[in-house]
């Protein structure tokens, strides 16, 4: 399924008293993924959502492996390894160089404006499922 890479530098507002970036920061950083992949299909978020098709985080987790640091430059990958009727499972590495910082999951229903489940659109599918 999908695979896109995204790079994000540690910004300095990011880190905390220790200099090392404060661990909420780093779902941000997924999220700027997730928007990544969805534009790489062709499938923009803000097209979803003026189609009525929303994407909440119904669940979120993340295991930190190594901390990151101001200006240090981390390579977000986010994988779709399968797509179920409602429901978008993706999963998240997150590395500096060659040393993995995290490792994160976060699942998403599509739903529509008043927060009832629905099947994603079919462009959505399509180009989820080849790839494009």
């Amino acid at each position: 399924m999908l695979r896109v890479t995204t790079s994000i530098r540690v910004r300095y507002q990011e880190t905390d008293k220790m200099g090392i970036a404060y661990h909420g920061n780093y779902f941000t950083w997924l999220e700027v993924a997730r928007i990544h992949l969805l534009d790489s299909i062709g499938c923009p978020y803000k097209e979803l959502e003026e189609n009525g098709f929303f994407l909440p985080v119904i669940r979120c987790e993340c295991e930190y492996k190594s901390p990151a640091r101001f200006d240090d430059i981390i390579d977000v990958t986010v994988h779709l390894p399968i797509l179920n009727q409602a429901r978008v499972n993706l999963e998240y590495s997150l590395t500096k160089g060659e040393t993995l910082i995290a490792n994160a999951k976060t699942s998403h229903a599509f739903v529509d404006f008043s927060g009832r489940v629905i099947k994603p659109p079919g462009q959505f599918v399509e180009k989820a499922i080849n790839g494009i």
